[in-house]
């Protein structure tokens, strides 16, 4: 037992035949408690001397697990009480909750069996969540501190939802889940709280005071899941039923745009076959006029050509004779005309025509034109008594 200066103490021993005896005893009342930190027990024994140190102990040989689960019934009634009085007991219930929550805040002891269970509910469901795992003791002295730790990360963190689950056990492994700091955490998150605590039979004061409470971590995943897929479902009969109601709708219209149309448009078909009977009317007015206008103006064309006639002749009479002239002078300045008189026609290699003597030096090469060919000659100094190629001018210069 602990020590504790303003009360008596007294040393208590468990000897090994004894411990298996006391465990056996458990285990036929179905595991109710653990001996751990922190429980209240009641147990039985004899007195017994310890010579070695001259103290008195209790030699322990059994217990009474009915006390300690009334102690535990009867702190939860006093919390359930307190919490109802103060309004929080339903107060996470009316926490928000998105209808389609898929980011998932979920609250476990990370590496546990709930852990998995809840995490590969999640997974399975092809939904599509967001899962944020805080880690989070869940039996001990500290769980509860744990726990309320990781419920604020998780609500600070901006979940839609917080799943808080562990896997069963005895009533004392779970009396974190009644702790009364839980409780209130819950209570005042203002998100909305999940719980799968323990196995079917277990209840805790976090369960009542949840959102919504299930009896196994995996039973609260689908929960969620299953959420999400009704309310998926809602959507798609709601997009059913809207679209059916716009098709109605455009039907209805359609038909009576058709009546409206079919009375308008016989109307209409009046209105323009008048109009139509006018047009043709007046088409062949115009007509009319214009073929009168087109004869007149072809009599008017035909009395001015006949009356321009005998000027025209003798315009043409007077070109003609220009053109005979012309062609006359043309043919007395063609060289080739000239060549048949006996003239030639004198040019440089480069094509320049050779106009006097006095532009030629020795050397010169030389292309005269004749009417029957061309001849090509090269200029020399006149003393030079080379047989000559040319004759020399009447004019001095070189010979060529």
């Amino acid at each position: 037992m602990g020590s504790n200066p303003n009360r008596p103490s007294l040393s208590v021993t468990l000897f090994d035949s004894a411990r298996q005896q006391v465990n056996r005893f458990l285990k036929a009342q179905g595991d109710p408690i653990r001996m751990t930190d922190g429980i209240r027990v009641r147990i039985g024994g004899r007195l017994a001397t310890y010579p070695a140190r001259s103290t008195l102990q209790l030699v322990m040989d059994r217990i009474d697990p009915a006390f300690t689960l009334g102690l535990l019934g009867q702190e939860r009634t006093r919390l359930l009480a307190a919490l109802t009085e103060e309004g929080l007991l339903r107060a996470n219930a009316d926490a928000a909750l998105p209808r389609v929550p898929l980011h998932v805040g979920l609250v476990t002891s990370i590496g546990s069996a709930a852990h998995a269970d809840a995490l590969h509910e999640l997974e399975v469901s092809d939904v599509g969540f967001r899962v944020s795992t805080f880690d989070a003791r869940t039996q001990g002295a500290d769980a509860p501190a744990s726990i309320v730790a990781a419920l604020h990360t998780a609500v600070a963190y901006g979940v839609d939802v917080v799943l808080l689950v562990r896997g069963g056990g005895a009533a004392t492994d779970l009396i974190a889940f009644d702790h009364e700091s839980v409780a209130r955490t819950i209570a005042n998150c203002g998100v909305a709280v999940f719980t799968g605590i323990g196995h079917e039979t277990d209840r805790s004061v976090a369960d009542d005071v949840a959102h919504s409470a299930h009896k196994t971590p995996t039973a609260a995943a689908h929960s969620i899941v299953k959420m999400v897929q009704d309310a998926e479902r809602c959507i798609d009969d709601d997009w059913a039923s809207i679209r059916s109601g716009v098709a109605g709708r455009l039907t209805r219209a359609a038909d009576r745009l058709g009546r409206v149309g079919h009375r308008a448009g016989s109307a209409g078909l009046r209105r323009l076959d008048r109009s139509a009977e006018l047009v043709d009317r007046r088409a062949a007015r115009v007509a009319e006029r214009s073929r009168a206008n087109l004869e007149a103006s072809a009599a008017r064309v035909d009395a001015a050509v006949t009356a321009a006639r005998p000027a025209a002749s003798l315009v043409i009479e007077r070109a003609s004779s220009r053109l005979d002239l012309l062609a006359a002078q043309t043919r007395a300045a063609d060289p080739a005309i000239a060549a048949l008189r006996g003239w030639s026609i004198t040019r440089r290699p480069d094509g320049r025509l050779l106009r006097s003597v006095h532009e030629l030096a020795p050397g010169d090469e030389l292309l005269t034109t004749l009417a029957d060919g061309t001849v090509r000659s090269l200029v020399q100094r006149p003393d030079d008594h080379r047989p000559a190629r040319g004759t020399t001018n009447d004019h001095g210069g070189p010979d060529v």
